[in-house]
């Protein structure tokens, strides 16, 4: 018997299979963004850190971090789909500021101690991720869809 080409291939996946393949990649995706996106911000914050007016500091990059991690937040909770997800971006947003506020062997300093711009924004920033990671720990879990309608029951 000649073999037919319905015995060479596979049997088809179950229909849900690619769908929550292609979920699981687009919330990987999402994570991943949240992470390069909080690198990008923490270094624009500490560059927005010494922007002076007339000789004066500018509290701007307190606002960027406060309006940027409220957004990160909500953006990896939106796309993982997690509860715990705040912590993809505050992770390297703290590493940065922690590595920002420690002198290096040559001297340099990102943020310098006269800086009240720079306290303020690592203060705020820090705020800023706890208060998002408290109201989405303490988030009613969301209302599942409502079970189908059952059969009437037959009368006895």
């Amino acid at each position: 018997m000649a073999p037919t080409d319905q015995d060479d291939t596979a049997p088809p996946p179950p229909p849900g299979r690619w769908a929550r393949r292609a979920d699981l990649a687009l919330r990987v995706a999402g994570g991943t963004v949240a992470v390069v996106a909080a690198v990008l911000t923490a270094i624009l914050e500490l560059l927005l850190s010494a922007v002076r007016v007339g000789g004066h500091l500018i509290g701007v990059s307190v606002l960027v971090a406060i309006a940027a991690n409220i957004a990160l937040s909500w953006f990896a909770h939106d796309t993982v789909g997690r509860r715990w997800a705040v912590v993809l971006p505050a992770t390297p947003w703290f590493v940065i500021m922690s590595v920002a506020a420690v002198r290096t062997a040559e001297g340099d300093l990102l943020l310098a101690a006269e800086n009240w711009v720079g306290l303020a924004m690592i203060v705020a920033g820090a705020m800023t991720f706890a208060v998002m990671g408290f109201r989405q720990i303490l988030a009613p879990p969301p209302p599942s869809a409502p079970p189908p309608p059952s059969a009437p029951a037959a009368p006895r």
